[in-house]
């Protein structure tokens, strides 16, 4: 059955680990019928987390797919992972969904995971509604986690219902929009419909009171027949909580208890009800400019927002058709390939459950197999439309770790398997460092580059081991130096002679000409590793050919490419060639490249020579009560604290740290705050190593064998 857009919903669950939103979906799935027996993360059973790696940890890592058939409407749903390490799946379920709900552990209030995932929630400006969850907990604080949710998200959370009681007794929900009580059986499921107390009428009439307000301050119509009338209608109200939604001028509130499916069904119908349809939503926006309307009687256009590896079955690759209708067959043309895609099989997926459509239509998210040039954020459209969606900008890693096979023979196939993941999961970054001479692996935490050796060694029978990185220093100089060096070799026939004078200067944009200097050319040139090269020719007389200066600015390069301090790469210096000799038989370009080299290196050590760290801006976003913790290791980091700053009820700080005491901080933070600390960094700018550490690697790297890489 192929669904209308207006009768679609797409909705991704987010939350801080441990909030339940696996068990919220199963409960979901069974108050549909389209299981008849919910599972439980502990029996390894659920429809989401269905994979090895998920029973094993007993947690979400990936995004799951499922849906719901629910009176006539599909209700897609995107199951998420609550771990930071594994932003990208919900980044991109984000992308797709046209509204997030937001799961709340009513024994924990507001976590730090639910305060980073909303960050992601704005940038998508999705129409959100919360659910204060596990309000059967022994601990469990309804009013405490409601406080917290409006001083987080603010005055937009806007409480629909609130347990009557709570703890392990819980049983009861009050509904100011129905204005009716639900009161659940024992095993949960269908409730019985009850008046409202007389004791809690003038609290559920205020709550009703404030609904209908909402409501009605979106639409001019509404708020006059409000005025006229001191209400609305129960169809009027949920018109005008669908605008406000929509608008995002209210984040609707509810209860639940989804281990024991009470309260589920009526947010399942408030979803079908009241929550956006894909069409309702704005505009996708365009790459280059211009929006793709959602809307079935356009040209077919197919977004790949998620790339999944199964064994024996490959890549699956999940996509929401944004325009148009995609039926079983159609070929589509990938505008970052420009290859043709067919499209054999459609699929609507429950988990790891998947069943054949015919067609899907705009809107809907569904599945396909055996796309050979189609990956994750990539458009599709049919033959002769070439627009694009924007696509999803994933996070920047926030650590990175040396990937060590067992042997160079496996070195091949690892980094096989290493592409293959990177090319489904777009936050992991894999390179091979020409400079560092190492593979590197870039991800968001240790967790995901866990996993990610985890899979590789388990799948694909490979052995590998993570190493500390070496870190990209750069080398400059601090002052003024002159030198020359001769180069002269005999050994029967032509020889070879160059003798090169040559000043070096620390190099800065619009610096004036080298003073007492002749210049005749001169080239700045950006290096590939960052950083300039300034070279002056000012050869007066002859005394050297202007036909070596090539030769010598290449031995310039060379010895800039693996400095004379610690091997690491040269950077923002200016060479002055300004005097020398050359043979008219035993001069060559190879001469004068192997005293510029030596000339170079000589000069270096008399220059003020400086070693540079990479320096990263980091935030830090932590609970109080661990802010003293985490301060007192980043003194142990050479960090240097920017300044703090309170974000909700979480304290913020700024700090500029070397990368070099950055290795494994995701962890070490985890630990150190039990989890109830987040960070994110960006490269900053290049700093100066203090002394005592730049002797120390100056004196590590000259011990090192010859043959070392």
């Amino acid at each position: 059955m192929a669904y209308d857009t207006k009768n679609i919903r797409n909705v991704v669950l987010l939350g801080h680990p441990g909030c339940g939103k696996t068990t919220f979906a199963e409960t979901m799935l069974f108050e549909t019928g389209a299981i008849t027996r919910r599972g439980s993360v502990e029996e390894q059973n659920t429809v989401s987390d269905y994979t090895g790696l998920e029973h094993e940890r007993g947690n979400s890592i990936f995004s799951t797919l499922m849906h719901d058939d629910w009176r006539g409407n599909k209700i897609n749903v995107l199951d998420t992972p609550g771990f930071d390490d594994f932003i990208g799946e919900v980044v991109s379920s984000l992308k797709v969904s046209a509204t997030a709900l937001v799961l709340l552990n009513a024994k924990s209030g507001v976590e730090v995971g639910t305060e980073l995932l909303w960050e992601y929630v704005e940038l998508f400006e999705t129409p959100s509604i919360f659910v204060v969850n596990q309000l059967d907990h022994e601990k469990a604080d309804y009013e405490a986690t409601l406080e917290q949710a409006k001083a987080r998200f603010g005055n937009k959370v806007l409480p629909i219902q609130y347990p009557l009681n709570i703890g392990t007794d819980f049983n009861t929900i009050v509904d100011a929009l129905r204005m009716t009580m639900y009161v659940f059986p024992e095993g949960g499921g269908k409730p019985e419909k009850q008046a409202i107390p007389d004791s809690e009428k003038t609290k559920v009439d205020a709550m009703h009171n404030a609904l209908v307000e909402a409501a009605a301050e979106n639409d001019e119509e509404l708020m006059e027949r409000y005025f006229e009338q001191g209400t609305l209608s129960e169809d009027d109200l949920a018109n005008g909580l669908r605008m406000a939604m929509a608008q995002r001028s209210i984040y609707p509130l509810f209860c639940c208890s989804a281990l024991k499916n009470m309260g589920s069904g009526r947010i399942m119908g408030f979803l079908n009800d009241v929550c956006p349809a894909p069409a309702d939503r704005k505009e996708l926006k365009l790459k280059g400019g211009g929006t793709l309307k959602c809307d079935a009687n356009e040209d077919t256009t197919v977004f790949i927002f998620k790339t999944h590896n199964e064994p024996r079955v490959g890549n699956i690759s999940y996509f929401k058709v944004c325009s148009g209708i995609l039926k079983s067959g159609d070929e589509l043309v990938n505008v970052d390939t420009r290859t043709s895609e067919r499209f054999g099989q459609l699929y609507i997926a429950n988990g790891k459950n998947r069943e054949t459509a015919d067609e899907l239509r705009a809107g809907d998210l569904g599945c396909t197999v055996k796309l050979k040039n189609s990956h994750t954020n990539q458009t599709l459209n049919k033959k002769g439309i070439d627009r694009v969606i924007e696509p999803i900008n994933f996070p920047n890693s926030r650590i990175e770790v040396a990937v060590e096979p067992p042997s160079k023979n496996d070195m091949e196939k690892l980094m096989k398997a290493l592409h293959a993941i990177e090319e489904a999961d777009p936050t992991l970054v894999v390179e091979q460092s020409k400079s560092l001479k190492q593979t590197l692996l870039y991800g968001q935490g240790q967790l995901q580059l866990d996993l990610v050796k985890h899979r590789i060694e388990t799948e694909q029978g490979i052995a590998m081991k993570f190493i500390r990185p070496r870190i990209p220093y750069r080398e400059t100089i601090t002052k003024e130096s002159n030198e020359a060096y001769r180069h002269k070799k005999q050994s029967g026939g032509s020889g070879q002679f160059a003798e090169v004078h040559m000043r070096i200067e620390p190099y800065y944009e619009d610096m004036p000409d080298p003073s007492g200097l002749n210049v005749r050319k001169k080239e700045v040139e950006d290096l590939p590793w960052g950083g300039k090269l300034a070279f002056y020719w000012c050869i007066v007389g002859g005394s050297i050919d202007v036909r070596f200066s090539n030769a010598i600015k290449k031995g310039v390069l060379q010895k800039m490419e693996e400095g004379p301090l610690t091997g690491s790469n040269c950077q923002d210096i200016r060479v002055s060639i300004y005097d020398g000799k050359m043979h008219p038989v035993d001069s060559n370009d190879m001469a004068f490249m192997t005293a510029s080299v030596q000339v170079f290196k000589k000069n270096f050590s008399q220059a003020g020579p400086q070693l540079m760290e990479p320096i990263y801006d980091v935030e830090i976003l932590c609970s109080g009560e661990v802010m003293g913790d985490v301060m007192g290791d980043l003194q142990t980091r050479r960090a240097l604290i920017m300044g703090m700053d309170a974000e909700g009820h979480y304290q913020k700080i700024m700090a500029k740290i070397p990368l070099a005491e950055m290795y494994q901080y995701s962890s070490l933070l985890r630990s150190i705050s039990q989890g109830r600390a987040k960070f994110s960094r960006k490269f900053g700018e290049y700093g100066s190593v203090p002394n005592d550490i730049q002797q120390k690697l100056i004196k590590e790297f000259n011990e090192q064998p010859e043959d070392e890489d």
